[in-house]
């Protein structure tokens, strides 16, 4: 199994939206269709502060990773969050998640990145083993809050 990145384009719409309901679905993210439509659509077609990439061969996808970007002053330049990343769980555990998370920075270093950041659930060991092996490190001290509009 291989966990090659594509660039999500409008063409791969409906795969990703079926693959970000099974998400959701999974860990309990209450989101209408339209919703959901509404903020995967502007990251295939090209809005410039965020991008979806499918994982696995396009035509039947796997999983996917959303990433969004942003400025950081500390890191010097153009960063970006990890929004989501999910891998169909009958294909979990075969390191694909690694991979496409070695791999992601790998596709953006060109276009002047500087940083990756994610958010994890503390008791999740699992999600924090895997971010860790992908060399994600938590910062002491910092913490992820959030204030919705």
């Amino acid at each position: 199994m291989s966990a090659s990145l594509t660039l999500g384009k409008p063409e791969h719409l409906d795969k990703l939206l079926a693959l970000v309901a099974a998400f959701h679905a999974e860990e309990g993210i209450e989101l209408s269709d339209e919703a959901r439509h509404a903020g995967v659509a502007p990251l295939l077609e090209g809005i410039p502060y965020g991008a979806a990439y499918l994982i696995g061969p396009p035509r039947a996808p796997i999983g996917y990773i959303v990433i969004t970007f942003g400025w950081s002053v500390e890191y010097g330049g153009l960063d970006a969050i990890i929004d989501e990343l999910y891998i169909r769980p009958g294909v979990r555990g075969r390191g694909i998640a690694s991979e496409a998370l070695i791999a992601l920075p790998r596709a953006l270093a060109d276009g002047g990145l500087r940083a990756i950041h994610l958010e994890v659930d503390r008791t999740n060991e699992g999600a924090m083993k895997l971010y860790r092996r992908a060399g994600f490190a938590p910062r002491d001290n910092y913490m992820f809050m959030s204030r919705k509009l």
